[in-house]
């Protein structure tokens, strides 16, 4: 059985980011790039869901997927800036709301995952390093 480690930390330090696509395939890149860059730790993607509401003073009706983010609120603005400009959208939902709280095993996962690592890092060319092939034998 799982270890629940009820805790609490400091209320606003982690946050779930939401917002809506019309495609669950848009909702699944988008899922998919933000957890790649590391600017949240997980994407989740649900839907479909029926969404009315005014748009261009119109009452509209449409199908969306929602895809919810977990991760640390200083990593905020960046997801929020990537999902302004990868989303299809004019005016997309960015919702953010702040963890109570949660388990402290599960809280350091979302802090560890939205770090870059090792691998993640450019590697500088050794500049003693040649790209002609060894033919000395």
């Amino acid at each position: 059985m799982a270890r629940t480690d009820a805790g609490r930390r400091e209320s606003g330090e982690y946050l779930q980011v939401q917002t809506t696509t019309d495609s669950r395939a848009e909702a699944m890149e988008l899922a998919k790039a933000a957890v790649e860059a590391r600017l949240a730790a997980c994407g989740q993607v649900a839907g479909p869901v029926a969404s009315t509401y005014w748009w261009n003073d119109e009452l509209e009706r449409a199908e969306e997927w929602f895809v919810f983010f977990k991760l640390p609120a200083d990593r905020y603005e960046a997801l929020a800036e990537f999902l302004a400009e990868r989303h299809s959208y004019d005016e997309p939902e960015i919702v953010a709301t702040p963890f109570v709280a949660g388990s402290p095993s599960f809280l350091s996962w979302l802090t560890d995952e939205t770090r870059l690592q090792d691998s993640d890092i450019p590697r500088p060319r050794d500049p003693e390093a040649s790209d002609a092939p060894d033919l000395a034998r």
